[in-house]
Formats: C-alpha cells, sequence, structure tokens
C-alpha cells in the first residue's frame, strides 16, 4: 500500500504533504522524532488526512497535485 497524508504544525499552524510506503503513524513518529529536515523545525506535527493506494504512480502523482495551488485550495476544502 502507498499513503499520501496531510500533517499540520501544532507551533505554527504549517501543513506538510507527504508520501510513503510505511504506514501514516509511522511517518509521523519520524517527524515528529526529528528524522527529517524539513519538518524537524515545525515540531510537533499532528496528522490531518491520509489517503491510501494501491498503485504507486497515482500515489505520487496525488501528493504532487496536492502541493500546487489547487492541490492546497482542494486539500483545505474538501479533505480537512
Amino acid at each position: 500500500m502507498f499513503y499520501v497524508y496531510i500533517l499540520q504544525s501544532k507551533l505554527s499552524q504549517t501543513y506538510y504533504y507527504g508520501y510513503t510506503t510505511q504506514t501514516a503513524e509511522t511517518r509521523l513518529k519520524e517527524h515528529n522524532d526529528g528524522k527529517s529536515s524539513y519538518t524537524k523545525k515545525l515540531r510537533p506535527w499532528k496528522l490531518v488526512w491520509v489517503g491510501v493506494f494501491r498503485n504507486r504512480e497515482k500515489a505520487m502523482n496525488f501528493e504532487k497535485y496536492l502541493k500546487t495551488p489547487s492541490g492546497h485550495a482542494f486539500s483545505r476544502k474538501r479533505l480537512m
């Protein structure tokens, strides 16, 4: 399975969009443990949305879409 997830920083209300082959909960723990240099400074994070895909390419394309201005608007209106 492939996961696309959205995290929200409890510190700054910033959103982070990610893709993983691990469970989203495992990846969240890694973000909160400081194992990602990009998200380390905005800890702690909370999980606000998870999508599960069977197809790797579709998951990666959806994550890319969520990182666009249109994807940001979609996620805020439909996913959160």
